[in-house]
């Protein structure tokens, strides 16, 4: 294949297709558990160094870099484009997963067992599907000589599960060579289906191009008061400060707000289903529940949330202590955090102290121009009554670190999934799992995609 050369049909049998499953299944076994600290996190070391040398075997020139920490590795490989004066595009994944609890499972959750029509496992969602089937696309592409029309860098990254701190973020600050000329980048959590009923009695996949992100703030809460014995009277109690602050905060509902992003996918759900969706009405959640499981991402864009996540207090049961803290998990609509925090401020009171472990800007971009298009193209051409629609994430991803160097960012890891899957659920799930077709499919879209992009 070739720069000039045609695309692969919707159910053609590419180099990349043939392999993905596979690939898909050995990063699985890789445990690249990510718990948030390094003196119990193994890192990505084994599994980017895999990587690298099956880019290397296809005849990248690859560079392994550790990002300000032992064992937290990453891959960077680039691939020449036709026309060098455009700007690259990042294609990024990252190689962590969130820490899984075999017991709980039905099959073992490092297994990458193929069973079922699925490949299941700790990141067969979040992200190792995207990083197996970009890997599998970028080794098709120099193997057969492949040009795309723009320069690729192919990034395998460490550390997203926990903020990016030890992977985008620290390359960012750190590294910002290895993202020389690039100007935009497409990522996770974005291109998957939602199957929704349409006015005329039939179906519509949508799939969701994620245009948005909510900030993400790690907050601690801390109250100090005076120490004492258990059994005094004690209204100046530290724990009961916090308990109180925490549960106001927990239970506050902040208002709602419309961005463009959430505007314009409510927008296309209504011109496909004549469902109504009226961000006036006070059963707006009611409305969005009609969208099934994919409710609790959508609803979550709404508005601002903030979920209390830890405690710790006390050290003797018949002690009071001088200290109590908290621990706040913050997700913020683009353009509503200084809002927020005058917000939460009012809601925590004077007596108890806040400051932020972790506090990651929002980010939004516009639904239109090339990259979208070639993105809208990819999926037609392989699911021809598709339709893509932006909307935002209720959580994070390493655009949020690339957007800080002016790099334009989307989620677009394209999976045609079966109906009645409850895929929300399966990230950071139980017996999480990627349906064989879907990878299948999203192989073939990429393809269509980088060609094009």
């Amino acid at each position: 294949m070739s720069v000039n050369g045609e695309d692969s049909g919707p159910n053609s049998r590419s180099r990349a297709v043939d392999e993905v499953v596979e690939l898909v299944s050995h990063l699985i076994r890789f445990d690249t558990s990510n718990t948030g600290d390094l003196a119990t996190t193994k890192g990505e070391r084994e599994c980017a160094q895999w990587v690298a040398d099956q880019l290397q075997q296809a005849g990248y020139t690859t560079e392994y870099v550790e990002s300000g920490a032992p064992c937290r590795g990453n891959v960077f490989a680039r691939l020449k484009g036709a026309d060098p004066s455009r700007g690259a595009l990042l294609m990024h994944g990252h190689l962590d997963v969130v820490p899984a609890e075999a017991s709980d499972w039905s099959v073992h959750p490092f297994s990458g067992a193929v069973r079922d029509g699925y490949v299941w496992g700790r990141g067969a969602v979040d992200m190792k599907d995207m990083v197996g089937m970009m890997l599998a696309v970028a080794r098709q592409f120099k193997i057969e000589g492949t040009v795309p029309p723009r320069d690729i860098v192919f990034a395998f990254l460490a550390d997203e599960e926990n903020g990016g701190k030890w992977g985008s973020h620290w390359l960012v600050d750190n590294r910002p060579d290895l993202f020389d000329g690039v100007t935009e980048a497409v990522g996770e959590v974005g291109g998957f289906s939602l199957t929704v009923p349409r006015r005329d009695g039939g179906e519509r996949r949508l799939y969701l191009v994620e245009t948005a992100e909510k900030g993400l703030g790690w907050m601690r809460l801390r109250a100090k008061a005076r120490a004492g014995h258990g059994s005094f009277l004690h209204e100046d109690n530290a724990v009961t400060i916090l308990a109180d602050a925490v549960a106001r905060l927990g239970k506050h509902t902040f208002p709602l707000v419309l961005s463009d992003s959430v505007a314009e996918f409510l927008a296309a759900v209504s011109e496909e289903t004549g469902l109504p969706f009226d961000p006036e009405s006070p059963d707006i959640e009611g409305q969005l529940a009609k969208l099934g499981t994919i409710s609790r991402i959508i609803g979550a864009t709404l508005r601002d949330t903030a979920n209390p996540t830890m405690l710790q207090a006390g050290y003797k049961a018949n002690v009071i202590p001088q200290t109590a803290e908290a621990v706040v998990d913050c997700r913020v609509v683009p353009g509503r955090q200084a809002a927020f925090e005058r917000e939460v401020d009012e809601l925590i009171g004077p007596d108890v102290e806040r400051e932020w472990i972790t506090k990651l800007d929002s980010y939004e971009t516009t639904f239109d121009g090339h990259l979208v298009d070639a993105m809208n193209d990819a999926i037609l051409a392989n699911d021809p009554h598709g339709r893509t629609v932006p909307y935002m994430l209720s959580g994070g991803t390493d655009a949020k670190a690339f957007a800080r160097l002016g790099i334009r960012c989307f989620g677009f890891a394209p999976l045609r999934l079966p109906p009645d899957l409850d895929f929300s659920a399966l990230f950071h799930g139980v017996d999480e799992r990627v349906p064989v077709d879907a990878l299948e499919f999203g192989t073939r879209v990429l393809e269509h995609f980088l060609l094009h992009s």
